[in-house]
């Protein structure tokens, strides 16, 4: 074994120790653990922001650059997906929508 797979071998099983010793650490004590009702709020709208940070940089951005045009499909796909939501309040209709303006614009004027 060289120096480089010890290295190596070492990282591996320090991460896997720290990562089981910080995962079992809310195990270790006596007494119930909760959450401050600050934290349990904030959690509430985690998702949301998770999604809102993934998705809104695939609708305005192209290869790292904002679009520059309106003539893109993702605008108008997004526009048709949220005015579904708005209307009926369904999570498939707002995908179905949404798509069927995408690739219709995208397939048929080449957006």
């Amino acid at each position: 074994m060289n120096e480089t797979d010890f290295w190596t071998a070492a990282t591996i099983f320090g991460m896997a120790g720290v990562t089981v010793l910080t995962r079992c650490f809310f195990f270790l004590s006596n007494k119930p653990w909760t959450l401050p009702e600050l934290a349990k709020r904030g959690l509430d709208y985690a998702p949301i922001a998770a999604l809102a940070a993934v998705i809104v940089p695939e609708i305005v951005m192209t290869q790292g650059q904002l679009i520059s045009t309106w003539q893109d499909a993702r605008l108008f796909g997004t526009a048709a997906g949220v005015a579904w939501f708005f209307w009926r309040r369904g999570v498939l209709g707002t995908i179905v929508s949404g798509m069927a303006v995408y690739l219709s614009l995208h397939l048929g004027l080449g957006w």
